[in-house]
């Protein structure tokens, strides 16, 4: 990776386009890597494994961006790269995108919550490149403070993937899950929440749910209302919701419920729980703020037809 800054700093041309390095932990997975980085117009730096990417890493004291591509658990090698790339992205090392199968999900969420790591799930080209291009512009504006276009072309570009994720949303996705779920918890305390039933709250989202019947689901894509009623109902439930339930829930792609997901988390009306039983897990939960608004929301519009 030394010629990976290197060839930026050397050209002096600050658009110049920053070249990626990849790690894949498979040769399908390096070459669908590849070919989004060259689609997308950015020069590929070095492709490396995912054993040996820390290695590679350190042995740069800079870098613009990092693409990691998944296809399968490999273990303690891939939590102790994710680690190790966390904390070099919390201080602003480089720009890192995360791809891997829905079935991965809970597996990686609790490796990009805090920083700005992006995990993209089964995303089509058009979502990759436009991952990669919002990475390496948040590179790009740190080493240019004087563009004052990077904030909303980033936005623009962020915008574009969620899009490019919402459209390509099937109702298959709804219908399918991990094959561990949910698993009971003790139900907290709501102080002076006014109570409201299970059988309401599932009553909406199975309203809402049967709108896809009769318009197609993406004009009702509101996976922000989605989520918060499915963890009210979790937590009328007494049940434990891991992050691919909640982005089912969501009913937009998974790369799509993450990122508002994260947002959610970020802002404090969702809250993280580690799932006792295996580390590399976490649930979500309502903020307890959350839950109470929630139930004087409901309490307050009363029997009126809530969707």
């Amino acid at each position: 990776m030394d010629a990976y800054l290197s060839n930026n700093q050397n050209r002096g041309n600050s658009f110049d386009p920053p070249p990626i390095l990849i790690a894949a932990d498979s040769e399908a997975g390096e070459a669908r890597a590849l070919g989004t980085v060259t689609m997308a117009g950015f020069r590929v730096a070095d492709s490396v494994s995912i054993e040996g990417a820390r290695d590679r890493i350190d042995r740069q004291g800079a870098a613009s961006a990092l693409w990691i591509e998944l296809d399968a658990d490999a273990g303690a090698a891939i939590d102790g790269l994710l680690d190790h790339v966390a904390a070099d992205v919390a201080q602003g090392r480089y720009s890192a995108i995360i791809a891997a199968p829905a079935s991965m999900v809970d597996r990686l969420a609790a490796h990009v919550f805090d920083v700005s790591m992006d995990l993209i799930i089964d995303a089509d080209e058009s979502e990759r490149a436009a991952a990669l291009a919002v990475a390496v512009s948040g590179a790009r504006r740190k080493q240019n403070l004087s563009d004052v276009t990077a904030d909303k072309n980033a936005v623009r570009l962020r915008q574009l993937s969620d899009e490019v994720s919402r459209i390509a949303a099937t109702l298959s996705r709804l219908s399918t899950g991990p094959e561990a779920t949910t698993r009971v918890m003790e139900a907290e305390p709501q102080g002076d929440a006014p109570a409201i039933s299970v059988e309401t709250i599932r009553a909406i989202i199975r309203a809402r749910r049967l709108r896809s019947r009769y318009f197609d689901e993406e004009l009702f894509a509101d996976p922000a209302w989605d989520m918060l009623l499915d963890l009210l109902n979790a937590e009328i439930s007494n049940m434990r919701v891991p992050v691919s339930s909640l982005c089912i829930a969501a009913a937009v792609p998974a790369t799509t419920g993450l990122r508002w997901l994260k947002t959610m988390v970020q802002q404090g009306i969702f809250v993280r729980k580690a799932d006792p039983h295996d580390g590399r897990r976490v649930f979500v939960e309502l903020a307890p703020q959350s839950s109470q608004a929630l139930r004087r929301y409901f309490a307050d519009v009363g029997k009126l037809g809530v969707v």
